[in-house]
Parts: structure tokens; sequence; C-alpha cells
């Protein structure tokens, strides 16, 4: 936002790179390319280097896996013979070439030739003497791994067609996790990934043969090893699934009553502060807000609400942002800001209130709001038609249209933190930073107060405007900066406000008076990260992995929202694959039903949020956590 000529220029330019500079545009990739990649990415997420080479059958297995294989025992034995001492980049990718991966229509039939009932499942009982007499024999203790896996097993029958569908899942996880790792981190991409000329490999580790058509028949014992489809992905998902745990929690309609927020009685004579603020939903999905710091002098009974902003949208216009979940964190600042100790966050609800009684003694207080994001989330719907922000009259002056100094008006609102009608430098530098990464000196706020409405110092509602329609005269009625603004406070081509929640807090204390000031505008992690993982470890439910007591999966139901905590207390990292498909009527903030996380060693980290899609109606959270291997 331009505020004086020599500023508009720089500002300007800034805002139409940012509308108009779009990602480097790049020739898609052709099939052999994206071969490699996948070849690269499987290779050095074992290796360091492409340049070295495999030693061990185990080695081969791993690199083989995160290429989105499952080979069987046999399959390895093929290409690892008792002379193999080691392979290289180029075998490597050879033997990719020759193993395809295994398709779910494969999968499917292979299962389906041991489903005598043909109703998608397989009693533990036949499934245990197929796999442990017949073809390549499994072991007992593999054989039981498998018919331990929750979310595929019931009532002492083996769900094939779930089976499938998540292991197919999970291998298509694990190859975008690996080639999303090669893309992102810049050491990968400077190794050199081998010498791979096509038509001429160095060698060929072992000779194919071609197979023979035969005819399948149940009684046919080869059925059982059919191409290893059917072994070597069940052996996988106990390779790769080394333990789960499962949580089921079912959600009544009228849940929320159990945590009623109610005011204190006698509300109306302590004393009162109010602050308003953002969430902000970035390109990456991130969620960024306003973050405070606030003060209490005295020891005094404390009463903090949050809930989204009630703006004066146009009639018929949809206001999506104000079913948005909101909470507030109470951090106490210690010796230093980064010493923080989290005190109480606004668990009780009233409608869309969220909130917090309780006592709180004198010293410096960090506020740090919090949404889910399972209700503010990228926008998918098409817009049809793009508003119309500027228009001349027939004399040619040009004019801001209604719907724009409407949505301008709410911006107003929503910036002017302190509500006292007016933009103070501070305020408005907030704005500013959102929308072009830039602060307004004092130099320059000196020329906004010689050219547009000012009150004490700070700008007006229709200094505001004024200032927008400087910017659209100064591009000749081009509204394309105009849009950059739009979109950076949430707006979308209908001037629809779908990417942002405003909110706002208020503040009541019996002793004294709070004061509040916003701070930062950051992302809605670190030290909210800290305190979330906090508040589940302290309220939730724990649940250990078996055979592995250093990785607890902690989860908090509240009555609005569960929220799960993954935990790894053990020295190495570790992969949790999250399923949520049995859940009903549930929203989870990663938008996957299935997904994966990765735990660094001895740490903490939110794994999802989940919510109910529809309050109106029961809701059901049923999520299986697996240690993969």
């Amino acid at each position: 936002m331009a505020i004086s000529p020599g500023r508009d220029a720089s500002f300007s330019s800034q805002k139409s790179a940012l509308s108009e500079s779009p990602r480097t545009k790049r020739f898609p990739l052709t099939e052999e390319e994206i071969f490699y990649m996948n070849c690269r990415a499987a290779y050095l997420t074992v290796f360091k280097s492409s340049l070295e080479n495999i030693i061990s059958k185990e080695q081969l297995y791993l690199a083989l896996q995160h290429a989105g294989r499952n080979p069987s025992q046999k399959t390895i034995n093929k290409y690892w013979t008792p002379q193999t001492a080691k392979l290289n980049f180029d075998d490597f990718c050879i033997i990719l070439r020759k193993e395809k991966p295994t398709s779910k229509a494969e999968l499917l039939k292979s299962f389906k030739q041991l489903d005598v009932n043909d109703n998608g499942s397989i009693l533990h009982t036949d499934l245990y003497k197929l796999l442990t007499k017949r073809g390549e024999k499994m072991t007992q203790e593999e054989v039981n791994a498998i018919i331990s896996l929750a979310d595929v097993n019931a009532d002492g029958k083996f769900d094939y067609i779930k089976f499938c569908k998540v292991y197919m899942t999970t291998n298509e996880q694990c190859l975008k996790t690996t080639v999303e790792k090669l893309e992102v981190d810049s050491k990968l991409r400077r190794q050199q990934f081998g010498s791979h000329i096509e038509g001429s490999p160095e060698r060929d580790p072992s000779p194919v043969p071609k197979p023979s058509p035969r005819t399948i028949r149940k009684t046919d014992q080869e059925t059982f090893s059919n191409k290893g489809d059917m072994r070597s992905s069940l052996l996988a998902a106990t390779r790769k699934f080394k333990t789960s745990v499962s949580f089921t929690i079912t959600m009544d309609v009228n849940s929320n009553r159990n945590s009623k927020l109610t005011e204190p009685d006698s509300i109306k004579e302590w004393l009162c502060v109010q602050s308003k603020g953002c969430f902000f939903l970035e390109e990456d999905g991130e969620i960024i807000s306003h973050q405070y710091r606030m003060q209490i002098v005295q020891r005094s009974m404390v009463y903090l609400t949050i809930k989204p902003l009630n703006l004066s949208q146009v009639e018929g216009k949809p206001s999506p942002w104000l079913s948005v979940d909101t909470t507030l964190y109470i951090l106490k600042e210690n010796e230093n800001q980064a010493n923080l100790q989290l005190m109480c966050f606004t668990e009780l609800r009233n409608r869309e209130v969220f909130g917090w009684t309780g006592e709180l003694g004198p010293g410096i207080y960090w506020l740090i709001p919090s949404t889910t994001g399972c209700r503010l989330r990228k926008e998918r719907k098409p817009i049809t038609e793009e508003a119309q922000l500027v228009y001349r009259d027939e004399t040619g002056e040009l004019f801001l249209t209604k719907e724009f100094r409407s949505t301008l008006s709410d911006i107003f609102e929503v910036i002017d933190l302190d509500g006292n009608g007016l933009l103070s430098l501070e305020e408005y530098n907030f704005f500013e930073l959102r929308t072009s990464g830039e602060k307004c000196d004092e130099d320059a706020w000196a020329v906004c107060r010689d050219n547009f409405d000012t009150k004490k110092n700070e700008l007006t509602r229709q200094g505001f405007m004024d200032l927008n329609l400087m910017e659209a005269n100064d591009r000749e009625g081009d509204p394309r900066d105009l849009w950059v603004t739009l979109h950076s406070m949430g707006y979308n081509k209908a001037l629809e406000l779908t990417e942002a929640c405003p909110f706002i807090i208020d503040i009541y204390a019996d002793k004294c008076k709070p004061r509040i000031k916003a701070v930062h505008m950051e992302a809605c992690s670190g030290q909210l990260e800290k305190a979330i993982c906090k508040s589940v470890l302290n309220k939730g439910n724990a649940r250990v992995m078996d055979g592995y007591e250093d990785i607890i999966v902690h989860t908090y139901k509240h009555d609005t929202w569960i929220t799960s905590v993954i935990e790894n207390k053990s020295d190495n990292k570790v992969i949790i694959h999250i399923n949520n498909e049995l859940s009903k009527n549930c929203v989870n903030n990663r938008g996957l039903n299935i997904f994966a996380v990765e735990v660094a060693p001895k740490s903490t980290m939110v794994c999802q949020h989940v919510m109910p899609l529809n309050e109106r109606q029961e809701w059901i959270y049923y999520c299986v956590y697996s240690l993969m291997s």
C-alpha cells in the first residue's frame, strides 16, 4: 500500500512481482526422467551418494522398498547370488526396470484365490495354514504380525480388500516422501547420480528368464507364490508396520455441553481490555497469526475469551470463517522470552466463543492464538466471475466500486487491532508486512498524515479508502496490485473471505486492568507447537506402542476437537503411519485419511487435529497408528 509517490513505485512493483511472477515454466518430465528421479530418490535415501555400492541383501531390500517395490526373498536371491559382492546404482536401475511395482489388481487377484466365501476376508486360521505350510513359507511370528495389524483385522478375519488399499497407499506415500526429500534437500540435489546410459548398462546383474504361461488353479500349490505378490506384500507389511495401536472415540451431538463456558457473576465490575487479530492461510497451507504480550500487575482472577470476528458482510455472501475454531494459549514469561511456561488454554466453549477463567499472578504473559486448521483450509471451488474493484464515470474519473469499498471497510475493521476506529502506525505496519513485506517508516507516515484523513496521528477509515484509491489511480485503473493486497488478506476473486479468519480477544481481570499488545505475526508453530504438545501430554490419554515403550501416542479429547501427539523418547527418528479411513463424519487438518509423519529422536510433535464435519451429527474417531521400519 503506497503512502508517498516515492514509496508507491517500489511498493507497487513489489506487489506486481508477487502477482505476475509465476513459477519458472518447465517442460513436463518424460517417463524416463521420472523413472530416474525415483531411482535417485530411493537410492539416496539409503546411501549418501549414488557412487556408493549396495553391499548386502538388506541394503538391496531397503532401497527397493523405498522405490515402491516389495520383493520376495526369491526375488532378492535372484539378484544377490552367492557370487555377488556388490551392486552399483546402474545395477539398481536395471533391477527396478525389471521388477515392476505390484498393482492393486494383481494383489487383489492373489488374495481372491484364497477367499473361499468370496466376501473380501480370509479366516485367520486359514491364512495361518496357507502362509506357513505352502509355497514360500512364512514364520509364525511373521503371520502373527500380519493378523495383529489393527486396521485390517477384526473378528478373527483378515480383510484383504482393506489391506490392499492401505498397502498401495503406503507404498505411494513412501515413494512420494522419498522424492520430496530429494527435491527439498539441496545437498542431495548436488550429488552425482551415477553414470547410467540408456541401452548400454555396465552389466546386467542377473538374466531374467522369460516366464512361461500357465493356468492358475486354487489347488495348484504354485498359486500361493504367484509372482510373490501376496506373500512379499504381506511380508513387506510386517516389515513396514512393526507394531500398531488404535483409538476409537465416539462423540455424540451434545458433547460440547459438558464444558460450557460461563461468565463470572461479577464480570460487569471487572476491568476489561480487547484486541483483534487474524489467522492467515499461506500458499503452502501453513497458518500464521498475530501473537500478543499481556501484562498483569497484580494477582487477579482473569476471564479470557477468543472468538471469530463478525464482520458486516454483504447480504447473501457466505461467512465461512465464523465456523473456524479458535483457541488461545497463555504462557508465562520467566527469565526471558525463550523460557515460556504453559499456564492454560481456552478449552471451555459457548457456541463460537472459547474461554478460560482462573487466577494469574503478576507478570508478563504471551497469548498465542491457535486454530486446528480443520476448517481454515485452501479454497477449492472455482470462481467463475471476478469482482470489479474500480470503475470510471462519464468524465473518466476513477472510483472504487461499492463491493470493493465494503471489503476495504471490513479489512480496516480487522487491522484496527485496538478497535478505536483508527489505524496507528503500528497497526498499519502489520497490514503492510502482510501485503507487501515491508514496513512504513516515520517519514512515510508523515507523508500519509499530510495527504490523507487522520486523527491524532492515526489514519481514519476514509483515509484508508483514499489510500487505496490513490494506488488504483497510480496504476491507471489496473487492479492487479489491489488483488495482491486482497489475496494476501485472504479474499478470493469474488471478494469472499475464504483463506483468513479474523478474531477478537477479550480479557477481564478483577483487580487490575490488563495490558495487551500485538508484537508478532508469525507461523502457528514453534512455541505454539510446544504448548499444544505439553497440554496434550498433561491432559490426554497415552498409549505405548506394543514392544516399543519409547514410542507413545497421546490423544486429547476435547468436546469440539481431538488432538494426537506422538512422543519419541528413543535415540532414533521414527516414521509413524496414520490411518483414519474408518472414522465417520470427521475432517483432519492434514486433509488426508492416510499419511505418515517423521518424529525426530527425543522429541514430540503434533500429529493431527480432528473435528466433526457436521457438529449436528454423531462423529466417530477411529485411527490406527503404525510404527514403520
